[in-house]
């Protein structure tokens, strides 16, 4: 089945980045020009988002410290299958400001809401990306009807969760382009340092949902977590599949917390599979 898509739809074939090499030097697949974006004010911030395509709505929520730019791999191939994909930079992310709340991902989940609102979006997909998959699956949970289904891929919904912390060279490279990126796209571009302390003081904490709540989720989900992921225990996704009802765990081999960077092909591949069943 997956090649049959990969030949009937011409998705691109990308050289795998494993080390994210590449990554650091240029980032991601450049994006391809948007059919519109805005800002949207709320709750305080200035929200951007932009939309590629037409078809069933596929939101992308990228990771902590990144911003949607990072999703440069998986644009083409959702649009080339005939989605409408919709990105949103996090606020305080990317292009989109913040005030001086503190950060919280049910915060950033009513932001995704706000877009979807305006864009006058009654339902859709949400793909996320660790603190990005949190937020979508926080959606989920605050508004059913409004999510087909969630993709959750890399993240913890509680503490226990994580591994501890070490850092790598792939590690150091994604946090290099990232503090470029910062500097190139933030209203505050000045302010890296103090905007990475702010999502670390949100990530020792946050998010707190026991297996009693995973256990109300009534959405599709299906949690994918990478062979060599740096961040998240394995046996925490495994916890995660039991504990949401339906859901199903996939593994991607050969890969880390950054498979979308890593290897494009192989992790859209499980995303088209996903879309194609929670989306008609």
């Amino acid at each position: 089945m997956h090649s049959n898509l990969s030949s009937c739809l011409r998705i691109p074939m990308h050289a795998h980045d494993d080390n994210l090499q590449r990554f650091e030097v240029q980032g991601a697949a450049a994006l391809p020009p948007e059919l519109a974006s805005a800002y949207i004010d709320h709750d305080g911030a200035r929200i951007w988002y932009a939309t590629y395509g037409e078809g069933p709505p596929v939101i992308l929520l990228h990771g902590g410290l990144g911003h949607s730019g990072n999703w440069g791999y998986q644009i083409p191939t959702l649009v080339e299958a005939g989605h409408c994909v919709v990105l949103i930079d996090s606020r305080g992310h990317g292009r989109s400001t913040r005030d001086s709340q503190p950060y919280s991902y049910e915060l950033m989940a009513s932001d995704v809401l706000a877009v979807m609102d305006i864009l006058r979006l009654e339902k859709a997909a949400l793909i996320g990306w660790s603190d990005g998959a949190c937020i979508a699956l926080i959606v989920g949970m605050q508004a059913p009807e409004r999510v087909a289904g969630v993709f959750f891929f890399g993240c913890n919904m509680d503490p226990s969760g994580t591994k501890e912390f070490v850092s790598t060279p792939l590690i150091e490279r994604c946090f290099s382009r990232h503090a470029n990126d910062y500097a190139q796209l933030s209203s505050t571009p000045n302010d890296f340092n103090a905007f990475v302390g702010s999502i670390t003081e949100m990530m020792k904490t946050q998010p707190n949902y026991g297996a009693d709540r995973l256990a109300t989720i009534r959405v599709p989900v299906v949690v994918v977590q990478s062979e060599h992921d740096e961040f998240i225990k394995p046996e925490y996704a495994e916890y995660l599949a039991q504990s949401i009802p339906g859901a199903e765990l996939i593994i991607l081999r050969g890969v880390s917390h950054f498979a979308p960077l890593q290897r494009p092909d192989e992790f859209n591949r499980v995303v088209l599979a996903f879309l194609a069943k929670v989306l008609p």
